[in-house]
């Protein structure tokens, strides 16, 4: 297998996830091509876009993130065997994402419904005057009550 521009652990690491997957340098065809976008002059003018197709599967990959070509291959090598993964079944890094994203809004939800408890519950103890402190027989709603005071200490003259 070719050696790339990145560390030797991230070669290791490529190396042995095509071996898990079965997939061989043999069953991969890559083409060069122009890339667009940013990247400037360099860009325009080598081909440092890279595309790769499976052939026993038949998926295709197109990577041009990097200016350089050695990145872009390494790139497109790793999102390959992601699409090949996700046809074997395998738990992908977006699935995991996803999984990971879908417990932090259902925890949300919990925590604002906790918070934000209908307010029936609490009509019981606002009956018996045990919420506020304020006594029911005063006369009035907890909340004119409340507005009453307010009226009386902050109108005075």
């Amino acid at each position: 297998m070719t050696e790339f521009a990145v560390s030797v652990e991230k070669n290791r690491w490529l190396k042995a996830k095509m071996e898990f997957l079965g997939v061989a340098e043999g069953d991969i065809e890559e083409r060069f091509v122009h890339a667009s976008g940013r990247g400037g002059q360099h860009v325009n003018k080598s081909s440092s876009c890279v595309y790769l197709k499976h052939t026993p599967t038949g998926l295709e990959v197109k990577c041009m993130e990097a200016r350089s070509q050695s990145l872009n291959r390494f790139l497109a090598r790793r999102y390959l065997l992601e699409k090949v993964e996700a046809l074997a079944g395998g738990v992908t890094a977006k699935d995991a994402e996803a999984e990971k994203l879908k417990r932090q809004k259902a925890r949300r939800k919990r925590r604002s419904g906790a918070k934000y408890a209908n307010p029936s519950a609490d009509a019981g103890a606002q009956e018996t005057g045990g919420n506020r402190g304020v006594n029911s027989a005063a006369g009035g709603t907890p909340a004119t009550i409340d507005a009453n005071r307010w009226q009386e200490n902050c109108c005075r003259l």
